[in-house]
């Protein structure tokens, strides 16, 4: 078999091979198998008939096309690897010879991986967040921690702003009720907006047992956008107390003693958490200064695939929670043609990146190991929230496991760029990535103990 490479660009390329009749026999006897058990031609057992009665009734031209089709994969690849060419996606096959008992002769054009350097590795500058924690952080937390721990408290006056309220709504359109524009015994704030138009000023002043009217335009329901007489009755008024800062508090919240050990591990904690976040931070920018350090030509087929493959990702998780692409956008607030561009913009930078990484893994001789991928599969399993040996099971299926080898390949690859990296924070301080790491793996947020007390209010809070 000969064959000749042609660059028809620095991502693409022209194969042409040309192969001897005689490489092509094993293809050929196959063939005539199988074409001898499809048929019927009296006096012969299917699978039994000789070739030369198969080219006589059927043609010796079916036969070869059989041969060829099942025998040009397979040329391909061997022409591939003998000529060091690593292809991206399907090629486009064309047979331009099939001369009978002397040549075969087809091309291949394909998309390949670019070639180009990978930079020194050591002392790539990245930049990261400080990690430090002041006296406010640790306040704007703990004042979140006594958010969770609030509890709501009959009031015996009107309604405030921020105060919560026990109401029955109902609402007519033209004199006549609207039927799912009942409620009762609703829980809300005062002053959050979160209903009506307008009843938040039709709540402030009244008191627990007053009723007042008001006119409002429906926003859902059957009469959603009309104009509708608003119905709001004052069942209690209630007011949030938080808890003072002192020892029961950090008794009660937590498994320390005194408000004192609480603001020391609630520091502790958050520093962790900055710590674990300066790691993933150190990651992406390496990532992206060494992108930026590089400079590849991009096969567009493949970022054509790309981009079709992450709009049908988005559009499958839209329609399973019963969205569309247009009420996406419109909440995400772009266009059309802005969210293309972004999509094409970041297909082009994961392709980059891939290619980037995989040289990287393959220059360094990074391998993965079994340990590797049961740390993979383990990380997988709790992200989707499903049993590890589950998804171990499916992940071990020969196309799903090349892919899971080569996002753990490029996992580490980029571990070994970042630790290489020259990482310091805003303020000039060097940071230790593989620290770092060891402390956003640790459990970084202060544990709170849970509160069975009745009638509380409030939402979590996370650490600023």
């Amino acid at each position: 078999m000969k064959t000749d490479v042609e660059e028809l660009s620095p991502t693409r390329v022209r194969l042409t091979v040309e192969v001897p009749f005689d490489e092509l026999k094993p293809s050929l006897e196959q063939a005539y198998r199988e074409v001898g058990r499809q048929v019927r031609i009296p006096g012969f057992r299917p699978g039994k008939v000789p070739p030369r009665i198969i080219d006589q009734r059927i043609g010796r031209g079916a036969v070869l096309e059989q041969a060829v089709n099942d025998a040009v994969p397979e040329l391909y690849g061997k022409a591939l690897a003998e000529r060091d060419v690593v292809a991206l996606g399907q090629p486009e096959l064309e047979i331009t010879r099939l001369d009978d008992g002397k040549e075969l002769a087809f091309t291949a054009e394909v998309d390949v991986r670019p070639n180009f350097e990978i930079p020194d590795l050591d002392g790539l500058p990245v930049t990261v967040n400080d990690a430090d924690v002041s006296p406010d952080d640790v306040e704007e937390y703990l004042g979140a921690l006594r958010e969770r721990f609030a509890s709501l408290k009959r009031a015996d006056r009107p309604a405030e702003d921020g105060d919560f309220v026990s109401i029955d709504v109902a609402a007519t359109v033209g004199g006549k009720p609207v039927e799912d524009a009942q409620d009762n015994d609703i829980s809300y704030q005062v002053g959050s907006g979160m209903m009506i138009e307008g009843l938040d000023e039709a709540l402030a002043g009244m008191s627990a047992g007053e009723t007042t009217t008001f006119t409002a335009e429906l926003p859902a329901g059957k009469k959603a956008g009309q104009e509708a007489d608003i119905s709001v009755t004052v069942q209690s008024v209630k007011v949030k107390e938080l808890p003072e800062l002192d020892d029961e508090f950090a008794q009660s919240a937590s498994e320390l003693d005194t408000i004192g050990e609480l603001r020391a591990d609630t520091r502790k904690q958050l520093e962790a958490m900055r710590r674990g976040a300066q790691a993933g931070q150190a990651r992406e920018r390496a990532l992206d200064a060494l992108l930026n350090r590089i400079d590849i030509p991009l096969p567009e087929r493949v970022i054509e695939d790309e981009v079709e493959q992450r709009m049908q990702s988005l559009l499958d998780r839209l329609e399973r929670s019963g969205s569309t692409l247009e009420s996406y956008l419109e909440a995400v607030g772009k266009s059309e043609g802005q969210f293309e561009a972004e999509l094409a913009e970041d297909a082009r930078r994961s392709v980059k990146a891939g290619f980037i990484l995989d040289k990287v893994a393959t220059q360094e001789e990074i391998g993965v190991q079994e340990a590797d991928l049961s740390a993979y599969i383990a990380e997988q399993a709790y992200r989707l929230g499903v049993p590890p040996d589950r998804l171990a099971r499916q992940l071990s299926e020969p196309r799903q496991l090349g892919a899971v080898v080569a996002d753990v390949l490029r996992s580490k690859a980029l571990s070994l760029i970042t630790e290489r990296a020259k990482v310091t924070d805003e303020t000039g301080r060097p940071v230790d990535v593989r620290a770092a790491s060891g402390a956003g793996e640790q459990d970084a947020e202060p544990e709170a103990a849970g509160d069975d007390g009745e009638d509380q209010g409030g939402t979590d809070g996370e650490p600023g």
